[in-house]
């Protein structure tokens, strides 16, 4: 008789680690704990502050009657009209798949538009809606704000000069009724329109207003939109100018001319800057010339030729003279008249007057 040992189970728990040798210590010096239960081995977290929604917030009712259009007119149509009524209460049945089911849903954010024998007489809310399956049909249109990109469209400026405009076109439906029934595709009139404008609007103007003032040229894009979309059953939210793409030579052009720019400016500005330093080159020599500033410099010269040890004579002014250059320069060229010091040997000065 064969006798089987049962097998060991591994711990379900997360192994602790050992020290390497002899000990079989864990490294922390605690023995492993399991996961809190109910917590799946997570921390909670902090929960996120999320704004309730108001009913402010959510879409505007546009749930409305025509008057005198629900009724069928003549006995086709009250016949077509009673045979669904029939159909649709037998689709409503869950175990009957071989009747339509009379029963519609219109998600949030659009709104059902109800024709019966193709004509619109009825708009719904979002919500579960029942129509008649022979006679009636549901059209659900989308009612939130919507983008719409502008194909790359090649423009001219009043000043001749080629430019190529991205754009994009924020709106949504307000009267769902025009458009479902006014237009047959509403994005893509809006598109059109938009191109259309947008070549006007910027052949009116030179290429320095289209760089400088893009979003003016987006506004008033937008307005003459807003105004032909009304009659669509379209707001337009805004209009916006993506991006302006030049040409390689117009490039090249305008960062020349940028660069020429800067160096005017440069050159300018160091104009300026030589002006006012040749302004105050020219106040320092008055002031330098003055009789007070050519005493101050004598006196200076004679200090620094009365360190030198040999015998010199140094020509002062009389005493009726001002210091000024030109009497300077006239007592050194006529040394015979007027007052004097002599450096004698003993390192002083002896002053007096003497003649030629």
């Amino acid at each position: 008789m064969d006798t089987k040992t049962p097998a060991a189970t591994a711990p379900t728990g997360p192994s602790p680690s050992y020290e390497t040798g002899s000990s079989s210590r864990p490294l922390n010096g605690n023995s492993p704990k399991a996961p809190e239960e109910g917590t799946g081995g997570f921390v909670a977290q902090n929960k996120m502050d999320v704004e309730p929604p108001r009913k402010e917030d959510l879409q505007k009712s546009y749930a409305t009657t025509v008057e005198g259009e629900a009724s069928p007119k003549g006995w086709y149509g009250s016949m077509i009209n009673t045979m669904g009524a029939i159909i649709g209460t037998m689709g409503a049945i869950p175990c009957c798949i071989v009747c339509p089911n009379p029963y519609k849903h219109v998600n949030q954010g659009n709104v059902g538009l109800v024709t019966k024998f193709g004509r619109f007489y009825k708009a719904v809310d979002p919500g579960l809606v029942k129509i008649n399956p022979l006679s009636e049909r549901l059209i659900s249109i989308d009612v939130k704000i919507q983008t719409a990109e502008v194909p790359e469209q090649v423009c001219m400026t009043k000043d001749n000069v080629t430019l190529r405009l991205t754009s994009v076109i924020y709106y949504h439906i307000v009267s769902p009724h025009k458009a479902a029934f006014g237009i047959s595709n509403v994005r893509q009139a809006l598109m059109e329109r938009t191109q259309t404008t947008l070549r006007h609007v910027v052949g009116a103007r030179i290429l320095q207003d289209v760089i400088e003032r893009r979003e003016e040229i987006a506004q008033s894009i937008g307005e003459i939109i807003e105004d032909v979309a009304a009659g669509w059953g379209v707001a337009v939210e805004s209009m916006l100018i993506k991006d302006i793409i030049f040409s390689t030579e117009l490039q090249e052009s305008l960062s020349m001319a940028a660069q020429s720019k800067r160096i005017g400016e440069s050159k300018i500005i160091a104009a300026k800057a030589e002006v006012e330093s040749a302004k105050l080159m020219r106040q320092a020599a008055d002031i330098l010339s003055s009789a007070p500033a050519m005493q101050i410099r004598y006196l200076e010269a004679m200090q620094a030729m009365a360190k030198s040890a040999n015998s010199k004579v140094i020509f002062l002014p009389a005493a009726n003279q001002t210091m000024g250059p030109n009497n300077l320069s006239a007592a050194m060229e006529r040394p015979g008249e007027g007052h004097g010091a002599v450096d004698s040997d003993n390192g002083g000065f002896e002053f007096g007057a003497w003649y030629k």
